[in-house]
């Protein structure tokens, strides 16, 4: 594997992605790499060797969205259709869970939503639709489960 600087429009989005990004979340996505770009560098996307990405679809996308005119890609050589097609799913696959307690009390003070992540917030009795990660950036607090952020 062999890590670069490319141009954007080298990197091709993978049509067969099977990931999407809600509105809300990927304005969020667009504000974190325009807040810490670095982090780009920190994870690269990920491309086969025509430079179709296996991992970092959405990043590509906002990353379109903001501008940007390169990206740092990690070039995966060798992989089977196979494989490049299991390396999309587990790359995405969320094999853990929040410990919620951990993130109230450790990381709370942080803007956790501001940074993508979804709060739980699910059966509020007022609104069952009602997004925990709406608002101004004031503590909150989740009326079901008492998890607060800023």
């Amino acid at each position: 594997m062999r890590v670069e600087t490319v141009k954007l429009s080298k990197v091709k989005p993978n049509p067969d992605n099977p990931r999407l990004i809600k509105n809300d979340q990927f304005k969020r996505l667009c504000k974190s790499l325009q807040d810490f770009p670095e982090m780009l560098s920190l994870r690269e996307i990920v491309v086969d060797e025509d430079y179709v990405v296996l991992g970092g679809n959405m990043r590509l996308k906002a990353l379109q969205e903001i501008g940007a005119k390169e990206c740092v890609v990690k070039v995966a050589e060798g992989l089977t259709a196979d494989q490049k097609r299991e390396f999309v799913v587990k790359d995405n696959a969320g094999f853990g869970t929040w410990d919620y307690d951990i993130l109230a009390n450790e990381w709370g003070d942080l803007p956790l939503a501001d940074w993508g992540l979804d709060l739980p917030c699910l059966d509020i009795e007022e609104d069952e639709n009602q997004d925990c990660n709406q608002g101004d950036k004031d503590m909150k607090q989740c009326p079901k489960c008492g998890f607060e952020w800023k």
